[in-house]
Protein backbone atom coordinates (compact mmCIF):
# COMPACT_ATOMS: atom_id res chain seq x y z
CA UNK A 1 0.00 0.00 0.00
CA UNK A 2 1.34 3.45 -0.88
CA UNK A 3 -0.32 6.74 1.17
CA UNK A 4 -0.19 9.98 -1.18
CA UNK A 5 0.25 10.00 -4.78
CA UNK A 6 2.23 13.02 -5.33
CA UNK A 7 5.89 12.01 -7.11
CA UNK A 8 7.68 9.70 -4.93
CA UNK A 9 4.29 7.83 -4.03
CA UNK A 10 3.93 7.47 -7.90
CA UNK A 11 7.82 6.62 -8.70
CA UNK A 12 7.42 4.01 -5.92
CA UNK A 13 4.39 2.14 -7.35
CA UNK A 14 6.01 2.54 -10.86
CA UNK A 15 8.56 0.84 -9.66
CA UNK A 16 6.80 -2.32 -8.31
CA UNK A 17 5.32 -3.50 -11.38
CA UNK A 18 5.79 -6.90 -9.82
CA UNK A 19 3.94 -6.17 -6.83
CA UNK A 20 0.05 -5.58 -5.89
CA UNK A 21 -0.35 -2.30 -4.93
CA UNK A 22 -3.01 -0.38 -3.88
CA UNK A 23 -2.13 3.73 -4.15
CA UNK A 24 -4.31 6.19 -1.81
CA UNK A 25 -4.73 9.40 -2.38
CA UNK A 26 -6.89 12.05 -0.33
CA UNK A 27 -7.21 14.37 -3.03
CA UNK A 28 -9.35 13.81 -6.36
CA UNK A 29 -6.18 13.74 -8.41
CA UNK A 30 -2.60 12.70 -8.45
CA UNK A 31 0.50 14.51 -8.06
CA UNK A 32 0.84 16.13 -4.32
CA UNK A 33 2.59 19.36 -4.98
CA UNK A 34 3.12 19.10 -8.38
CA UNK A 35 -0.59 19.85 -9.44
CA UNK A 36 -1.90 22.45 -11.77
CA UNK A 37 -4.98 24.34 -11.14
CA UNK A 38 -6.91 25.65 -14.13
CA UNK A 39 -9.17 28.69 -14.34
CA UNK A 40 -10.48 30.96 -17.62
CA UNK A 41 -7.88 29.20 -19.47
CA UNK A 42 -5.07 29.73 -17.46
CA UNK A 43 -2.86 26.93 -15.64
CA UNK A 44 -1.15 27.45 -12.50
CA UNK A 45 1.22 25.63 -10.25
CA UNK A 46 1.07 25.21 -6.83
CA UNK A 47 4.38 28.00 -7.28
CA UNK A 48 6.82 27.70 -9.61
CA UNK A 49 7.38 23.79 -10.68
CA UNK A 50 10.07 23.89 -13.02
CA UNK A 51 12.17 20.59 -13.68
CA UNK A 52 16.14 20.95 -13.25
CA UNK A 53 17.86 18.03 -13.87
CA UNK A 54 20.94 17.09 -12.10
CA UNK A 55 20.73 13.25 -13.12
CA UNK A 56 20.71 12.06 -16.71
CA UNK A 57 18.71 8.90 -15.99
CA UNK A 58 15.89 11.57 -14.63
CA UNK A 59 16.20 13.19 -18.00
CA UNK A 60 15.77 10.51 -20.19
CA UNK A 61 12.74 9.54 -17.25
CA UNK A 62 11.02 12.35 -18.06
CA UNK A 63 11.51 13.00 -22.17
CA UNK A 64 10.57 9.00 -22.09
CA UNK A 65 6.92 9.91 -19.91
CA UNK A 66 5.93 12.93 -21.65
CA UNK A 67 8.12 12.75 -25.09
CA UNK A 68 11.15 15.17 -25.78
CA UNK A 69 8.90 17.29 -28.48
CA UNK A 70 6.66 17.94 -25.69
CA UNK A 71 8.95 19.62 -23.42
CA UNK A 72 11.04 22.76 -24.04
CA UNK A 73 13.92 23.67 -22.40
CA UNK A 74 14.87 27.09 -20.87
CA UNK A 75 17.54 29.84 -19.88
CA UNK A 76 16.92 30.68 -16.46
CA UNK A 77 15.95 34.89 -16.12
CA UNK A 78 15.96 35.43 -12.42
CA UNK A 79 16.66 38.92 -10.37
CA UNK A 80 16.32 40.01 -6.94
CA UNK A 81 14.25 42.94 -6.68
CA UNK A 82 16.50 45.95 -4.01
CA UNK A 83 16.87 49.14 -3.54
CA UNK A 84 14.60 50.11 -6.74
CA UNK A 85 16.10 48.21 -8.97
CA UNK A 86 16.63 44.21 -10.36
CA UNK A 87 20.17 42.70 -9.65
CA UNK A 88 20.01 39.70 -11.29
CA UNK A 89 20.27 35.86 -9.65
CA UNK A 90 22.48 34.73 -8.06
CA UNK A 91 22.75 38.01 -5.87
CA UNK A 92 26.06 36.74 -4.34
CA UNK A 93 27.22 36.43 -8.36
CA UNK A 94 25.61 39.17 -9.78
CA UNK A 95 26.31 42.25 -7.43
CA UNK A 96 27.19 44.95 -10.11
CA UNK A 97 23.66 45.67 -10.13
CA UNK A 98 24.28 47.51 -6.63
CA UNK A 99 25.15 51.35 -5.97
CA UNK A 100 28.78 51.76 -6.01
CA UNK A 101 29.35 51.68 -2.31
CA UNK A 102 27.43 48.90 -1.23
CA UNK A 103 28.97 46.81 -4.19
CA UNK A 104 32.39 47.73 -2.56
CA UNK A 105 30.97 46.54 1.00
CA UNK A 106 29.74 43.07 -0.47
CA UNK A 107 33.29 42.88 -2.13
CA UNK A 108 35.34 43.35 0.66
CA UNK A 109 33.39 41.35 3.11
CA UNK A 110 33.20 38.68 0.41
CA UNK A 111 37.03 38.42 0.08
CA UNK A 112 37.62 38.77 4.16
CA UNK A 113 35.45 35.78 4.25
CA UNK A 114 37.44 33.70 1.53
CA UNK A 115 40.20 34.86 3.23
CA UNK A 116 38.96 33.57 6.81
CA UNK A 117 38.20 30.17 5.84
CA UNK A 118 41.25 30.03 3.79
CA UNK A 119 42.86 30.35 7.21
CA UNK A 120 40.89 27.31 8.42
CA UNK A 121 37.83 28.72 9.90
CA UNK A 122 35.71 25.63 11.37
CA UNK A 123 32.44 25.42 9.66
CA UNK A 124 29.63 27.32 10.63
CA UNK A 125 26.31 25.28 11.89
CA UNK A 126 23.92 27.81 11.88
CA UNK A 127 22.30 29.61 8.91
CA UNK A 128 22.81 33.21 9.33
CA UNK A 129 26.90 32.46 10.22
CA UNK A 130 27.07 29.94 7.25
CA UNK A 131 26.45 32.90 4.86
CA UNK A 132 28.55 35.11 6.99
CA UNK A 133 31.39 33.26 6.87
CA UNK A 134 30.43 31.71 3.03
CA UNK A 135 29.84 35.39 1.71
CA UNK A 136 30.87 37.96 4.02
CA UNK A 137 29.01 40.26 6.19
CA UNK A 138 27.75 42.77 3.03
CA UNK A 139 25.95 40.48 1.02
CA UNK A 140 24.68 38.85 4.13
CA UNK A 141 23.32 42.33 5.30
CA UNK A 142 22.01 43.46 1.79
CA UNK A 143 19.89 40.43 0.95
CA UNK A 144 20.36 36.84 2.84
CA UNK A 145 19.30 38.18 6.22
CA UNK A 146 16.62 40.23 5.18
CA UNK A 147 15.52 37.76 2.36
CA UNK A 148 15.16 34.70 4.46
CA UNK A 149 14.46 36.19 7.56
CA UNK A 150 11.29 37.43 5.54
CA UNK A 151 11.26 34.06 4.14
CA UNK A 152 11.06 31.47 7.16
CA UNK A 153 8.82 34.44 9.34
CA UNK A 154 11.79 33.81 12.53
CA UNK A 155 15.11 34.26 13.38
CA UNK A 156 17.68 32.28 11.26
CA UNK A 157 19.51 31.83 14.48
CA UNK A 158 17.36 28.81 14.77
CA UNK A 159 18.16 26.64 11.44
CA UNK A 160 20.76 24.86 10.61
CA UNK A 161 23.00 25.42 7.61
CA UNK A 162 22.46 22.33 5.75
CA UNK A 163 19.06 22.67 4.76
CA UNK A 164 19.80 24.16 1.60
CA UNK A 165 22.89 21.71 0.42
CA UNK A 166 22.85 20.99 -2.89
CA UNK A 167 20.40 23.86 -3.88
CA UNK A 168 22.47 26.71 -3.07
CA UNK A 169 24.45 29.05 -5.94
CA UNK A 170 27.86 28.51 -4.45
CA UNK A 171 29.84 30.79 -7.13
CA UNK A 172 33.65 30.66 -7.34
CA UNK A 173 35.64 33.31 -6.09
CA UNK A 174 36.10 34.45 -9.86
CA UNK A 175 32.93 34.56 -10.91
CA UNK A 176 31.98 37.02 -7.86
CA UNK A 177 34.85 39.19 -8.33
CA UNK A 178 33.55 39.04 -12.76
CA UNK A 179 29.71 39.61 -10.89
CA UNK A 180 30.74 42.37 -9.48
CA UNK A 181 32.39 44.40 -12.21
CA UNK A 182 29.55 43.97 -14.81
CA UNK A 183 29.88 41.20 -16.59
CA UNK A 184 26.86 39.04 -15.65
CA UNK A 185 26.69 35.36 -14.57
CA UNK A 186 24.49 33.41 -15.93
CA UNK A 187 25.29 29.75 -15.69
CA UNK A 188 26.04 29.72 -11.32
CA UNK A 189 23.67 27.47 -10.00
CA UNK A 190 21.65 23.70 -10.01
CA UNK A 191 18.46 25.22 -12.44
CA UNK A 192 20.26 28.11 -14.78
CA UNK A 193 18.73 25.82 -16.94
CA UNK A 194 15.30 24.03 -16.77
CA UNK A 195 12.48 22.33 -18.41
CA UNK A 196 8.93 22.31 -18.43
CA UNK A 197 5.62 20.82 -20.61
CA UNK A 198 4.94 23.11 -23.81
CA UNK A 199 1.41 22.64 -22.98
CA UNK A 200 -0.94 21.61 -19.95
CA UNK A 201 1.06 22.44 -16.63
CA UNK A 202 3.47 20.45 -14.32
CA UNK A 203 0.44 17.86 -13.88
CA UNK A 204 0.96 16.30 -16.99
CA UNK A 205 4.50 14.43 -15.69
CA UNK A 206 1.82 12.80 -12.61
CA UNK A 207 -0.42 11.87 -15.01
CA UNK A 208 2.09 10.12 -17.35
CA UNK A 209 3.25 8.14 -14.43
CA UNK A 210 0.23 7.60 -13.39
CA UNK A 211 -0.75 5.88 -16.73
CA UNK A 212 2.26 3.51 -17.16
CA UNK A 213 0.60 1.82 -13.69
CA UNK A 214 -2.85 1.83 -15.03
CA UNK A 215 -4.24 -0.95 -16.34
CA UNK A 216 -1.12 -2.95 -15.11
CA UNK A 217 -2.11 -6.71 -13.01
CA UNK A 218 -2.74 -6.05 -9.13
CA UNK A 219 -2.24 -2.26 -9.92
CA UNK A 220 -5.36 -0.26 -8.04
CA UNK A 221 -5.64 3.49 -7.27
CA UNK A 222 -8.01 5.27 -5.07
CA UNK A 223 -8.40 8.88 -5.16
CA UNK A 224 -10.44 11.56 -3.05
CA UNK A 225 -10.03 9.06 -0.17
CA UNK A 226 -7.92 9.48 3.41
CA UNK A 227 -5.86 7.45 5.62
CA UNK A 228 -8.07 7.98 8.98
CA UNK A 229 -6.53 5.23 11.53
CA UNK A 230 -3.25 3.09 11.22
CA UNK A 231 -2.36 -0.26 13.34
CA UNK A 232 1.06 -1.17 13.22
CA UNK A 233 0.97 -4.19 15.16
CA UNK A 234 -1.53 -5.78 13.20
CA UNK A 235 -0.28 -3.78 9.59
CA UNK A 236 -3.49 -2.69 8.61
CA UNK A 237 -5.47 0.60 7.90
CA UNK A 238 -8.54 2.29 7.66
CA UNK A 239 -9.71 4.29 5.09
CA UNK A 240 -11.75 7.38 3.94
CA UNK A 241 -13.75 7.24 6.88
CA UNK A 242 -15.01 3.64 6.58
CA UNK A 243 -14.98 1.15 9.38
CA UNK A 244 -13.35 -1.61 7.31
CA UNK A 245 -9.88 -2.17 7.95
CA UNK A 246 -7.62 -3.38 5.10
CA UNK A 247 -4.41 -5.16 5.68
CA UNK A 248 -1.14 -4.94 3.83
CA UNK A 249 2.17 -6.16 3.83
CA UNK A 250 5.00 -3.32 3.31
CA UNK A 251 3.42 0.33 3.45
CA UNK A 252 5.10 3.14 1.69
CA UNK A 253 4.33 6.57 2.89
CA UNK A 254 4.79 10.01 1.44
CA UNK A 255 2.15 11.62 3.89
CA UNK A 256 3.92 14.61 5.77
CA UNK A 257 5.70 12.79 9.02
CA UNK A 258 3.52 14.61 11.71
CA UNK A 259 0.30 13.62 9.88
CA UNK A 260 1.40 10.02 9.29
CA UNK A 261 2.59 9.26 13.21
CA UNK A 262 -0.83 11.66 13.95
CA UNK A 263 -2.72 8.52 12.37
CA UNK A 264 -0.78 5.49 14.24
CA UNK A 265 -2.88 3.85 17.28
CA UNK A 266 -0.53 4.14 20.10
CA UNK A 267 2.78 5.95 19.27
CA UNK A 268 5.46 4.90 22.28
CA UNK A 269 6.75 7.63 24.31
CA UNK A 270 9.85 8.45 22.95
CA UNK A 271 8.17 8.61 19.52
CA UNK A 272 5.58 10.94 20.70
CA UNK A 273 8.23 13.44 21.85
CA UNK A 274 10.27 13.08 18.97
CA UNK A 275 7.05 13.79 16.62
CA UNK A 276 6.90 17.12 18.73
CA UNK A 277 10.32 18.16 17.57
CA UNK A 278 8.86 18.31 14.03
CA UNK A 279 8.57 21.95 12.52
CA UNK A 280 7.09 23.33 9.03
CA UNK A 281 6.23 26.40 8.46
CA UNK A 282 2.67 27.28 5.87
CA UNK A 283 2.79 28.98 2.92
CA UNK A 284 -0.14 31.39 1.62
CA UNK A 285 0.19 32.26 -2.22
CA UNK A 286 -1.38 33.93 -4.95
CA UNK A 287 -2.85 33.12 -8.38
CA UNK A 288 -2.97 36.10 -10.52
CA UNK A 289 -4.71 37.04 -13.96
CA UNK A 290 -3.70 39.34 -16.29
CA UNK A 291 -5.61 40.82 -18.76
CA UNK A 292 -2.24 41.86 -21.03
CA UNK A 293 1.42 40.52 -20.72
CA UNK A 294 3.24 41.07 -17.89
CA UNK A 295 5.99 44.35 -18.34
CA UNK A 296 8.28 41.96 -16.12
CA UNK A 297 10.63 40.04 -18.09
CA UNK A 298 11.69 37.60 -15.40
CA UNK A 299 10.56 34.15 -14.94
CA UNK A 300 10.91 35.09 -11.31
CA UNK A 301 11.77 37.55 -8.84
CA UNK A 302 12.82 38.01 -4.99
CA UNK A 303 12.15 40.48 -2.93
CA UNK A 304 14.03 40.78 0.12
CA UNK A 305 12.81 44.81 0.89
CA UNK A 306 10.56 44.78 3.69
CA UNK A 307 7.53 46.57 2.90
CA UNK A 308 6.61 44.47 -0.32
CA UNK A 309 4.15 41.86 0.86
CA UNK A 310 5.45 38.65 -0.69
CA UNK A 311 9.39 37.32 -0.79
CA UNK A 312 9.36 35.77 -3.99
CA UNK A 313 6.50 36.13 -7.51
CA UNK A 314 6.85 34.87 -10.64
CA UNK A 315 5.75 34.90 -14.31
CA UNK A 316 4.24 31.48 -15.54
CA UNK A 317 3.94 33.24 -19.04
CA UNK A 318 7.84 34.00 -19.65
CA UNK A 319 8.40 30.51 -19.61
CA UNK A 320 5.43 29.32 -21.24
CA UNK A 321 3.34 31.75 -23.30
CA UNK A 322 0.59 29.17 -23.48
CA UNK A 323 -0.31 28.98 -19.54
CA UNK A 324 -2.29 31.65 -20.33
CA UNK A 325 -5.34 32.86 -22.96
CA UNK A 326 -3.26 34.63 -25.93
CA UNK A 327 -2.46 38.45 -24.84
CA UNK A 328 -2.93 37.54 -21.47
CA UNK A 329 -0.46 36.51 -18.25
CA UNK A 330 -0.16 34.55 -15.44
CA UNK A 331 1.34 34.92 -12.13
CA UNK A 332 2.48 33.20 -8.77
CA UNK A 333 2.96 35.19 -5.39
CA UNK A 334 3.94 34.02 -2.36
CA UNK A 335 3.14 36.14 0.93
CA UNK A 336 5.10 37.09 3.62
CA UNK A 337 2.00 36.98 5.64
CA UNK A 338 0.47 33.53 6.30
CA UNK A 339 -2.59 34.66 8.11
CA UNK A 340 -4.96 37.17 8.50
CA UNK A 341 -6.52 38.90 5.85
CA UNK A 342 -4.98 39.24 2.36
CA UNK A 343 -4.60 42.83 1.64
CA UNK A 344 -5.35 42.46 -2.12
CA UNK A 345 -4.48 46.38 -2.51
CA UNK A 346 -0.67 46.22 -1.34
CA UNK A 347 0.09 42.78 -3.30
CA UNK A 348 -0.96 44.82 -6.72
CA UNK A 349 0.74 48.21 -5.43
CA UNK A 350 4.08 45.93 -4.60
CA UNK A 351 3.67 43.96 -7.76
CA UNK A 352 3.30 46.97 -10.18
CA UNK A 353 6.34 48.67 -7.71
CA UNK A 354 8.52 46.07 -9.12
CA UNK A 355 7.24 46.25 -12.66
CA UNK A 356 4.91 42.92 -13.21
CA UNK A 357 2.10 44.73 -13.35
CA UNK A 358 1.80 48.06 -14.89
CA UNK A 359 -1.80 48.59 -14.17
CA UNK A 360 -3.88 47.85 -11.15
CA UNK A 361 -7.08 47.42 -13.82
CA UNK A 362 -4.57 44.86 -15.87
CA UNK A 363 -5.63 42.35 -12.93
CA UNK A 364 -8.31 39.93 -13.75
CA UNK A 365 -8.31 37.87 -10.72
CA UNK A 366 -6.72 36.86 -7.53
CA UNK A 367 -7.08 33.68 -6.03
CA UNK A 368 -5.89 32.48 -2.52
CA UNK A 369 -4.29 29.00 -1.97
CA UNK A 370 -2.52 28.08 0.95
CA UNK A 371 -0.16 24.79 2.28
CA UNK A 372 -0.03 23.63 5.76
CA UNK A 373 3.27 22.11 5.35
CA UNK A 374 5.26 24.20 2.70
CA UNK A 375 8.87 23.74 4.09
CA UNK A 376 10.38 21.73 7.26
CA UNK A 377 12.36 23.21 9.40
CA UNK A 378 15.62 22.36 9.61
CA UNK A 379 16.39 23.16 13.64
CA UNK A 380 18.78 21.32 16.35
CA UNK A 381 16.07 19.27 16.87
CA UNK A 382 14.93 17.83 13.50
CA UNK A 383 17.77 15.20 12.45
CA UNK A 384 17.60 13.64 15.73
CA UNK A 385 13.61 13.51 15.56
CA UNK A 386 13.75 11.86 12.01
CA UNK A 387 16.34 9.33 12.27
CA UNK A 388 13.83 7.55 15.56
CA UNK A 389 10.87 8.18 13.86
CA UNK A 390 11.78 6.50 10.65
CA UNK A 391 13.60 3.91 12.09
CA UNK A 392 11.23 3.16 14.37
CA UNK A 393 8.44 3.11 11.20
CA UNK A 394 10.83 0.60 9.45
CA UNK A 395 10.98 -1.38 12.37
CA UNK A 396 6.84 -2.01 11.71
CA UNK A 397 7.25 -2.30 7.61
CA UNK A 398 6.65 1.49 7.23
CA UNK A 399 8.87 3.13 4.05
CA UNK A 400 8.75 6.85 4.45
CA UNK A 401 10.00 8.70 1.18
CA UNK A 402 9.24 11.98 -0.42
CA UNK A 403 9.72 15.83 0.40
CA UNK A 404 7.71 15.57 3.20
CA UNK A 405 7.54 11.53 4.27
CA UNK A 406 11.27 11.66 4.50
CA UNK A 407 10.63 15.90 6.60
CA UNK A 408 13.38 17.51 4.14
CA UNK A 409 13.99 19.48 1.20
CA UNK A 410 14.13 18.95 -2.25
CA UNK A 411 13.06 19.24 -5.69
CA UNK A 412 10.73 17.02 -7.60
CA UNK A 413 13.78 15.22 -8.68
CA UNK A 414 14.61 14.20 -5.70
CA UNK A 415 10.78 13.35 -4.86
CA UNK A 416 11.00 10.47 -7.64
CA UNK A 417 14.55 9.12 -6.69
CA UNK A 418 13.12 9.23 -3.04
CA UNK A 419 10.06 6.57 -4.72
CA UNK A 420 12.52 4.37 -6.49
CA UNK A 421 14.47 3.75 -3.29
CA UNK A 422 11.62 3.37 -1.59
CA UNK A 423 10.29 0.55 -3.87
CA UNK A 424 13.65 -0.99 -3.96
CA UNK A 425 13.65 -1.32 0.19
CA UNK A 426 9.63 -3.16 -0.20
CA UNK A 427 11.35 -5.54 -2.85
CA UNK A 428 14.39 -6.47 -0.88
CA UNK A 429 11.84 -7.14 2.02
Amino acid sequence: MILGAGLAGLAAAMRLGDHPVLLVEKEDTVGGKARSHRRAGFTFDVTGHWLAFRENTLHDLISGLLGRENLVEIERRAAVWTRGGMVPYPFQANIHGLPWLIRIRCLAGFVWARLRRRRGTPEAEGFENFVVERFGRGMATHFFIPYYTKFWGFSLDELRAEWLSGYFPMPTTAQVLGGALGFRQRRVGYNARFTYPTEGGIDTLPQAMLATCAGRDGFAVRLSTAAEEIDLTRRRIRLGGSPEWHGWRELVSTLPLPDLLDRIVGLPPHVAAARRDLRSIPLRYLNIGLRRPSPLREHWVYTPEAHIPFYRMGVYTNAVPAMAPPGCAGLWVEMADRDGPLDEAAVVKGLMEIGAIAASDDVLFVEQHDIEHAYVVFDDARQAAVDTIVSWLAAHGVHTCGRYGSWTYGSMGDAILDGFAAAARVAAS
